[in-house]
């Protein structure tokens, strides 16, 4: 490895993903290894995601991370035992148009500098470190050359966020609890692809950006501690749901799908609830729209619309279909209307094709408010994501795209 200034770069793409049947609660808080199984649903990368750079170069002095442009420590055991991982499985690498050739040996003296930047709030109950860890792993796997697939490297982006297993994967993917106690079985693995059940639409209500008062990892420390029902759940609930689960996602099968999906939302808070001291995800607008979809649900001859809350009060609702999609957005909207002043492009993101065929002129048709019911109170909603099931990470080859300049490796 010669010693000239050179920076070599990766940057890449990767989904941010919502549980379907939640993972709350942990049996090694180190590993982060799960007290049950979970399954969740990967989001379109064009919608929601992480864009991570990753570069490496001998001028580096020591490891450094920028965070949506803010520099953060990297000191912390989440980001060491991913980055020593990593570099305990990389491999040569050889860039012949640069003349760079990095031997194995080499990884272990180098060190990084990492960018990355969520194009959605971070902490607040959308799994932002479920991408950003996915995002770190992927990005240093292709950089530093290591041969593993993606279940293997999901196990590596668990020991920063347990989700993040789950987004290395596009389309519905269970993250296996595993049972050894080293967490080497506790992987992730793909059920479906994202064409595979590519009717659904999904629309995420955020109701608060804000940071949540209590973190996922203190709540399920408190759960696990506390809450007779998580026992239950773990022991006796889950294991039935997921087996039924993976049967209604494998037949398209909607309706157990939506009773499923809701039930285990409900449950998740529930044990929120059972926890001493009781924590709070959800608020007034969340409990509206629950109230919203049960509605809407009861009105139609099958369900057409799931809902599920992470440890926020965030709501993602999963449609049927898009003309169910079309007819859900128009009675949101009616609902939960834009501040005067707000522009609809800044209040419904994503894929916006589908606000175009909601049709926001004129009267709310009958059919919707028969659906929705009555509704008095106008809720809180900052803003709509629009989107759908999605692909799991990919590398980005423009470079214009990089978030580290190509020549000092910092922050563009």
């Amino acid at each position: 490895m010669a010693e000239e200034k050179w920076v070599v770069m990766v940057t890449a793409q990767t989904p941010t993903n919502i549980a379907v049947i939640k993972y709350w609660g942990k049996r090694d808080e180190v590993r982060i290894l799960p007290i049950n199984d979970s399954i969740s649903v990967t989001l379109d990368p064009d919608h929601l995601c992480t864009l991570t750079t990753v570069s490496v170069s001998p001028s580096f002095d020591r490891d450094r991370m920028w965070l949506n442009g803010k520099e953060i420590s990297l000191s912390g055991s989440r980001y060491q035992n991913c980055l020593r991982e990593i570099r305990s499985r990389a491999d040569d690498v050889e860039d012949n148009e640069k003349g760079i050739k990095i031997e194995k040996k080499d990884w272990e003296k180098l060190h990084l500098h990492i960018a990355s930047h969520n194009n959605f709030p971070t902490a607040a109950g959308l799994a932002s470190s479920a991408a950003g860890f996915a995002c770190l792993v992927f990005a240093l796997a292709k950089l530093m050359n290591v041969n593993e697939d993606p279940s293997q490297l999901s196990a590596i982006a668990r020991q920063g966020s347990g989700s993040a297993c789950r987004s290395l994967f596009g389309g519905f993917v269970k993250w296996n609890m595993g049972e050894k106690e080293d967490g080497s079985d506790s992987v992730a693995v793909q059920l479906v692809d994202d064409k595979h059940w590519d009717d659904l639409v999904i629309i995420i209500a955020v109701v608060s950006s804000r940071e949540k008062e209590t973190s996922s990892t203190s709540g399920m420390r408190e759960s696990v501690e506390t809450s007779l029902l998580l026992q239950h759940r773990a022991k006796e609930v889950v294991p039935v749901r997921i087996l039924q689960m993976e049967e209604a996602i494998k037949n398209r099968d909607f309706t157990s799908f939506t009773k499923l999906t809701c039930s285990d939302s409900n449950q998740f808070h529930a044990v929120c609830m059972d926890t001493s001291p009781p924590i709070f995800y959800m608020n007034d607008t969340s409990h509206r729209i629950i109230s919203l979809v049960e509605k809407w649900n009861r009105s139609a001859s099958t369900p057409e619309i799931a809902y599920t809350f992470d440890a926020g009060p965030n709501a993602v609702l999963i449609a049927r279909n898009r003309k169910v999609a079309v007819e859900l957005m128009q009675g949101l909207l009616y609902c939960f209307p834009p501040k005067p002043d707000t522009d609809m492009k800044s209040y419904v993101l994503g894929d916006t094709s589908i606000v175009k065929e909601a049709g926001l002129e004129g009267e709310l048709p009958q059919g919707i408010k028969d659906k929705i019911g009555s509704q008095d109170q106008k809720g809180e909603v900052s803003y709509f994501i629009c989107s759908r099931p999605g692909r799991g990470p990919v590398v980005l080859q423009d470079q214009t795209q990089a978030l580290l300049h190509p020549q000092t490796g910092l922050p563009k």
